[in-house]
């Protein structure tokens, strides 16, 4: 069809003949008709490419509808985790209790269940994201830690945990509570 010439007359016949209803009024002399189609074209074009952004522009919406609800979605499955995780916590610290204060002459297989079923726990709570905050010689950042006693000027540093701090995905759920003491700046600061 490329540098084909068409004749009016027969496109308009054509389009007659055609039976189509079109919807356009085509005046009796062809060239005339031929602008009348040409024009009907250019503004089927015109809305066609109008629809096409319409379309596209729902689409993009559509996307970042989807991907927001997949945002909500995890959000509240965290949230719910995180929800159970702090409930869980005190379990967590009864047993940190009872581990550190096992008599000397308790049945071992019952302390080897007791670690056991602690491990079991911390195991679980790990796989969803719950990590223990480092505490004892760390120094002391309030983001991460809750001091209870202690303190001093300078450097602060923790020298005791009273409860175990954690994270979950990353994120402070608990801090730990912790005793502080000034950082011993050097020996040579003698008097």
């Amino acid at each position: 069809m490329g540098d084909e010439v068409l004749d009016p007359e027969v496109v308009v016949g054509e389009v007659v003949e055609s039976g189509f209803d079109h919807g356009i009024e085509l005046p009796d002399d062809p060239a005339e008709a031929v602008d009348v189609l040409v024009a009907a074209v250019i503004e089927a074009r015109r809305t066609a490419a109008s629809h096409l952004d319409d379309l596209r522009r729902v689409a993009a919406e559509f996307d970042n509808f989807r991907k927001r609800a997949a945002r909500e979605r995890v959000d509240t499955i965290d949230r719910a985790a995180q929800r159970v995780i702090q409930a869980v916590l005190p379990v967590l610290d009864s047993l940190d209790a009872a581990l550190e204060h096992v008599p000397d002459d308790a049945d071992p297989a019952l302390v080897a269940g007791l670690r056991g079923t602690h491990q079991q726990l911390l195991d679980v709570l790990a796989r969803e994201g719950l990590a223990p905050i480092a505490a004892v010689g760390m120094p002391f950042d309030p983001q991460f830690h809750e001091a209870v006693t202690g303190g001093g000027d300078g450097h602060l540093v923790v020298t005791g945990e009273m409860r175990r701090g954690y994270t979950l995905k990353d994120r402070v759920i608990r801090p730990a509570l912790v005793q502080v003491a000034a950082e011993d700046v050097g020996e040579g600061d003698a008097r």
